[in-house]
């Protein structure tokens, strides 16, 4: 198969003939129908965090199941998927307590092994291991993964499009449903209108917020935003932004969501917040990075500050109905659907991503 493969960083990426074991026990091969083109990989690609290469890249996605490893109950050939980056055991102490994100054994799977939950490859390159990347690699024709990570789906909804339910989707609307459980009525700043922040204002005006302030470097995003549902927009970065969001919520907001995770924007998130308010820190920063807040301000007011991992969802639980508010025009994704491309552009698709010119692109193969 071909597929988009990561050798280091600093090189280029190549889109090359990989080959692919056939699923083992508990897992299933999908054909790619798309993947999404996130953040997360350009921190790979970076060389902010690091994995096992070569690498086949790629972690949101969506397709078709063509075969399934053995013992594999409750799907079959043809069924339609999202795939899910955490792919749960069922058993650890984590998803016995419903917290499926937090499952010990995807932590396993997603860290820089590379390998499935049984800690081994399926691909190889010439007769070389290559490796998974949180056990998706969906940046390829093909795909074997976990069955828990292949959650079925309703067969009417546009196979291309709710690959952006497996990653952007899921963790923005989960960090203010699961994560932040934002309140009606609430006041809401959303720092960065990517695909991840831009889910963040559909999840908070689900919930019933009264106001929620985009902000973003670029006009075209907060506009964006505001036609999804966000009742205010900024544009700019700096300190300046939180004596605007002050303006228009002169006691500080209820939640403030740092969708791109950076210093600089953690600790603006924190300053918005008011008196109870909680931050929610739901971009992925670099290894190594801190950021700094007064903890008397912080118990003085009452505040919180929460990490969002993959906004705390149930994958087989809250995907599928993640699909069902995209069928019924209550979540809205092809606004936020840049370009698609195919798997030759994987490289640009990233740059325009530093670049901050795209929402979420798709990789067709």
């Amino acid at each position: 198969m071909k597929a988009v493969v990561f050798r280091g960083p600093g090189l280029d990426l190549e889109v090359t003939d990989v080959d692919l074991a056939p699923p083992r026990a508990g897992e299933v091969l999908v054909r790619i129908a798309a993947a999404g083109v996130c953040h997360s990989d350009l921190h790979v690609v970076r060389g902010e965090w690091s994995r096992r290469v070569p690498a086949v890249l790629g972690h949101e996605g969506s397709g078709t199941v063509v075969e399934l490893g053995e013992g594999v109950t409750g799907l079959a050939p043809g069924d339609h998927v999202v795939l899910s980056w955490v792919a749960p055991c069922g058993e650890c102490r984590h998803c016995r307590a419903g917290a499926e994100a937090r499952c010990e054994v995807a932590a396993n799977v997603v860290g820089p092994t590379g390998g499935l939950m049984d800690g081994t490859t399926r691909l190889s390159i010439g007769g070389v291991p290559a490796y998974h990347y949180l056990g998706v690699s969906s940046y390829a024709e093909y795909a074997v993964v976990p069955a828990s990570g292949a959650i079925k789906v309703r067969d009417d909804a546009p196979l291309d499009l709710i690959a952006l339910v497996g990653c952007a989707v899921a963790t923005g609307v989960g960090a203010v449903r699961n994560t932040a459980k934002v309140e009606p009525g609430s006041t809401l700043a959303v720092i960065g209108c990517g695909g991840v922040g831009l889910s963040v204002v559909q999840g908070a005006r689900l919930a019933g917020a009264a106001r929620i302030i985009a902000i973003d470097l670029l006009q075209e995003k907060v506009d964006l935003a505001l036609t999804l549902g966000a009742t205010d927009a900024l544009v700019g970065s700096g300190t300046e932004l939180e004596a605007a969001v002050r303006e228009l919520a002169p006691d500080g907001v209820d939640y403030a969501f740092d969708a791109i995770g950076r210093t600089s924007t953690t600790e603006q998130a924190i300053a918005m917040i008011g008196l109870g308010g909680t931050a929610v820190v739901v971009g992925i920063p670099p290894q190594g990075s801190s950021a700094s807040f007064d903890p008397l301000v912080l118990v003085e007011l009452d505040q919180r500050i929460l990490g969002s991992n993959y906004g705390g969802i149930r994958p087989a639980v809250d995907i599928p109905q993640l699909v069902d508010l995209v069928m019924s025009g209550d979540l809205r994704l092809e606004p936020m659907v840049s370009a698609r491309r195919p798997l030759a552009e994987a490289a640009a698709a990233l740059g325009d991503l530093a670049a901050g010119h795209a929402l979420r692109q798709l990789l067709i193969p």
